[in-house]
């Protein structure tokens, strides 16, 4: 394995600097939307989720980082909103996939335009094209979407 030099280093501690800076403040902007939803931060992130998608509840579980339990409980806590539904696969009826309902693809709607407005101070900053490549780096360094 080759050593990086001590500039290395002091790059990669800036680069782990400014990513960490940039997950503060996405989390503080999320937790204030999700609060002003009424939701959770992890009600949030389900409902993110799910837009456009139907994922079985293993998956969704993964991918969210939860327990199956947890998962079930945060999916009854939604049902009850109204914002969420369960069905059977109709590729296997023994598998529950999660969809949104019409209420949810609303709220989900209203929170990504949130989401857009608190971030857009922070990437107008950036030229189009700076935008642009931000992005293309972002997407290769976190990979495709795992559902």
């Amino acid at each position: 394995m080759q050593e990086s030099s001590p500039a290395q280093d002091e790059d990669q501690d800036a680069l782990v600097d400014a990513l960490a800076q940039t997950a503060f403040v996405l989390t503080s902007a999320l937790n204030r939307i999700a609060a002003d939803n009424d939701l959770s931060i992890t009600q949030l992130r389900l409902l993110g989720t799910l837009r456009g998608r139907s994922p079985q509840m293993k998956r969704l579980a993964d991918h969210l980082g939860l327990e199956k339990s947890t998962l079930s409980g945060l999916i009854d806590r939604a049902e009850r909103r109204g914002v969420v539904q369960r069905r059977p696969s109709e590729s296997d009826k023994r598998v529950v996939e999660v969809t949104l309902t019409p209420d949810g693809e609303s709220a989900a709607r209203r929170i990504e335009n949130d989401v857009r407005l608190a971030v857009e101070p922070i990437i107008r900053r950036l030229d189009a094209a700076d935008r642009d490549a931000l992005r293309v780096l972002l997407e290769r360094m976190l990979g495709p979407a795992p559902l």
